[in-house]
């Protein structure tokens, strides 16, 4: 499924698809931890976040150095061995063009952590929106796919937070983004009818004035304004990692997973605790600048 890619398997059947995948890559499966619900934290909902992991077909494939899928089978293991509550990839999910093929690479990647932890795919400039559902199959029985016309939105809850992933896709392999206006009357609606408690919204594209950003930001920040229950929103696109404010709103840029632009920038993944008051993020980088990884930075509500 697209919205929650989660397909609990057989122990056997996990072990003979994890060996096949990360065994020629020398990337093991680490061992597993608690999970994000256990008693010893309570109020915290555990998500890990990735973006623009830019997977290829063929996954012998680089780019400035950089193997995407290599990367991301030891990001599936580090977010297996902190075992969430769920995973979020913010868009670029594919190389380029959003071919059948990369998507079907992806799948398998993303087998070993959908056998304990729901997958949740936004869809960026380099992701096909057609090809994207012919490899995770449009079907949704949680109801977490929301019914916007020609986009693909999901909602996830939880009592500390409500997680709104949005969808920025224009034109495949193109740099610039849209939510467009279905998606824009829709999340007008949305927040104006849900309930109060702490909302944040992912969409892949970056959050500026360039050719190259999220065409429609500003009409975004005029819905969002008026909610002062939305608290933040996360993007990628920008192959960066930077936690920035709008006014009373927090704006955070992923790292990407398959590479970076610039060398002084992380690739990676964030592992993000949501409390009632807020969010830890503590990146977890395995390339790239490595000077910051492990570090937690905290930002309140």
């Amino acid at each position: 499924m697209p919205t929650i890619f989660h397909a609990p398997i057989s122990r056997k059947k996990f072990l003979q698809v994890s060996t096949g995948l990360l065994g020629a890559m020398t990337v093991g499966v680490l061992p597993r931890t608690s999970h994000a619900n256990d008693s010893d934290k309570p109020d915290v909902f555990q998500l890990a976040l990735l973006s623009d992991t830019h997977i290829p077909q063929n996954p012998a494939e680089t780019y400035r150095g950089f193997a995407p899928t290599e990367n991301l089978a030891k990001v599936v293991a580090g977010v297996r061995a902190w075992a969430p509550a769920g995973a979020i990839i913010n868009g670029d999910a594919a190389r380029l063009a959003g071919y059948r093929e990369d998507y079907q690479q992806l799948q398998k990647l993303l087998v070993p952590l959908a056998d304990s932890t729901p997958v949740y795919i936004g869809l960026g400039n380099h992701d096909d929106r057609k090809n994207f559902f012919e490899v995770f199959e449009k079907s949704d029985p949680s109801k977490i796919a929301q019914k916007v016309n020609g986009k693909h939105v999901l909602v996830v809850e939880h009592p500390h937070v409500r997680t709104i992933v949005l969808d920025s896709l224009l034109y495949v392999d193109r740099t610039a983004g849209l939510l467009g206006k279905s998606q824009r009357e829709w999340l007008a609606r949305y927040l104006t009818e849900a309930d109060s408690r702490p909302t944040v919204l992912f969409v892949h594209h970056s959050l500026g004035d360039g050719d190259g950003d999220l065409l429609d930001v500003e009409r975004l920040f005029r819905i969002v304004e008026p909610h002062k229950n939305v608290k933040a929103i996360f993007h990628g696109h920008s192959h960066r990692y930077r936690i920035e404010r709008r006014g009373g709103l927090n704006l955070v840029n992923l790292p990407a997973t398959g590479y970076n632009f610039g060398d002084s920038e992380p690739v990676g993944w964030i592992a993000a605790e949501f409390d009632p008051a807020g969010v830890n993020l503590t990146l977890h980088a395995v390339g790239g600048n490595q000077a910051d990884n492990g570090k937690t930075s905290r930002v309140d509500w």
